[in-house]
């Protein structure tokens, strides 16, 4: 018998379905019933990871505190069950590939035929098994990505079918996510999209042991019946996933249909214990249940896609639960900003936050947003891009270097008041490359930030490449911007604010992501209780 239990989650008929949010589900009631539970997605793309590919596209970029540049589903594992993930996590057929064309460049196939099965298969599997066999889970979900039937997810169903037979009974399970569609002309649910996508799968030598059924509406008792017999599944192990208001009532959901129970089952294990979830209903409670409301801006390159900011829309739901604020996000494109309508834009705003991003597209937008923050009194939070826009707004609109500029966008800006990072010059490839990871923050007593934190010392997520210039730091802190966070080794400045303005703080690393459920981030919590603040106050003055 295994020591470690797998559960592998498919996906059939579409994407988008939520494989992520599902296996986060499972992970979470697992969790809540005592088990050491873990995710990982394997990633059919032939990208090494997702640094390289377009916000556009993948939605964004997420990194763990070990350097991984990571699928978007990690932040999902990780608010879900307040556990790290790692490179582990995360795993793309081009790095698979790459493993296997390293081996055979080194020889170590003995000059065999280098093939898809055996070597690739076996590769996945190995990769699979690596956080089993450390010995700090019970349980491994691993999510497949991509649908059933496509070219590129063959050899990780192939893997996956081996895996299950050599783990043997009662050590592996698949969860097949799936949709019933409803046909308004027929005014019915329909099945038979699930019963060509179990078909599929059991074309690759795959039974499916759990059907998870996404739907619009209620699926009858007749219908999981149905399914259960064409699919050849128990009854109870067709559990209907309904549309919900937040992915955060699906692991309620998933519980009170029972898959933790069936998967528990599935897997021989003890189901006695109830799942815990007092803390996560608390968090529910509070965030459909606010007592106010804010409206803060999010001005970035990339809002057309929602994912593109996914950890920093999620960061704002659970700081606005901790303040029993609803907090509304409105999305704002910087490339449509301009000196003439930058008022019109913004009005009604009570927050701003300049995001993440590369290249020069929609930086004067981004500007022009820091600029009406600073002389409106508007609470600001820049992150990362956002704070290097700030530094550069206030070089030049405070200290009078109207040509200040980061190298990043003006290479031979006379005044690069950011600039590229000293280790990153001779670098030419372009994946994996950034400043990466968790590194360590001392914040200066007293300072704004140092109060938000409780703490000096932390440890925080880069994906940069440019950093602010010290070379302007005391210029720049003698007219009012303040360096109030150091990294202690190199002394790269990671937070600037300005103590004069009711709130104003940006940090070159990326706070969200390290926000869940849980422990919610106190940058992003701290921000919603000063817009929720300064709101009060203002509404308070016109009252008077």
């Amino acid at each position: 018998m295994s020591q470690t239990k797998y559960i592998f989650v498919t996906g059939g008929v579409t994407s988008s379905l939520g494989k992520g949010i599902i296996a986060a589900s499972l992970a979470k009631l697992l969790q809540a019933r005592g088990y050491r539970t873990t995710i990982q997605k394997l990633d059919p793309y032939i990208n090494v990871d997702p640094g390289t590919l377009n916000p556009y596209e993948h939605g964004e970029c997420y990194v763990t505190d070990d350097g991984a540049e990571t699928d978007l589903d990690l932040g999902h594992y990780e608010r879900f069950l307040n556990v790290r993930t790692s490179q582990a996590n995360n795993v793309t057929t081009g790095r698979i590939y790459q493993s296997v064309i390293e081996k055979e460049r080194k020889g170590e196939f003995l000059g065999k035929t280098v093939q898809v099965v055996p070597h690739i298969t076996n590769e996945i599997k190995e990769r699979i098994q690596i956080l089993g066999k450390s010995g700090d889970y019970d349980i491994v979900i691993t999510e497949i990505g991509g649908t059933v039937g496509d070219i590129e997810s063959l050899p990780y169903i192939e893997a996956v079918r081996q895996l299950l037979w050599e783990l043997g009974d009662n050590n592996g399970i698949v969860v097949h996510l799936t949709l019933v569609p409803f046909l308004s002309a027929a005014g019915e649910l329909k099945t038979k999209p699930t019963q060509h996508s179990v078909k599929t799968l059991m074309e690759s030598g795959i039974k499916a042991d759990i059907l998870v059924c996404r739907t619009e509406h209620q699926i009858s008792e007749d219908i999981k019946r149905k399914l259960a017999l064409f699919c050849n599944v128990r009854k109870e192990a067709v559990i209907q996933s309904i549309d919900a208001s937040t992915i955060y009532d699906v692991p309620v959901l998933m519980q009170e249909e029972g898959l933790d129970k069936v998967a528990l089952e599935k897997l021989a294990l003890p189901n006695d214990v109830e799942p815990e979830l007092g803390q996560w209903n608390q968090f529910l409670e509070k965030h459909k249940n606010p007592k106010h409301k804010v409206v803060i801006g999010l001005i970035g390159k990339y809002v057309e896609l929602q994912d593109s900011y996914k950890s920093i829309l999620e960061s704002f739901i659970h700081a606005g639960a901790a303040n029993e604020v609803k907090v509304e996000v409105r999305s704002i494109h910087s490339a449509h900003l301009s000196a003439s309508n930058i008022d019109k834009k913004l009005i009604g705003l009570d927050g701003l936050l300049v995001a993440p991003g590369f290249g020069e597209r929609g930086i004067e937008g981004k500007i022009l947003a820091v600029r009406y923050a600073r002389e409106n009194d508007v609470p600001f939070l820049g992150i990362c891009l956002g704070m290097q826009m700030a530094v550069i707004e206030f070089a030049r609109n405070v200290l009078g270097l109207t040509d200040a500029n980061s190298t990043e966008m003006s290479p031979n800006t006379p005044n690069p008041v950011i600039s590229l990072m000293e280790e990153q010059k001779l670098v030419t490839d372009m994946g994996g490359t950034m400043r990466l990871g968790a590194w360590d923050c001392q914040l200066a007593d007293g300072s704004l930030v140092h109060e938000v934190y409780g703490t000096t010392d932390i440890a925080e997520r880069h994906r940069h490449r440019f950093e602010f210039n010290n070379v302007y730091k005391e210029q720049m802190e003698e007219a009012g911007l303040k360096a109030t966070g150091f990294n202690p080794k190199t002394g790269l400045v990671e937070v600037i604010e300005i103590p004069s303005h009711p709130w104003f703080i940006g940090v070159q690393y990326h706070p969200e992501y390290r926000s869940t459920v849980a422990n919610p981030h106190p940058l992003f919590v701290g921000f919603v209780k000063a817009v929720l603040a300064q709101k009060q106050q203002q509404t308070n003055a016109s009252l008077a």
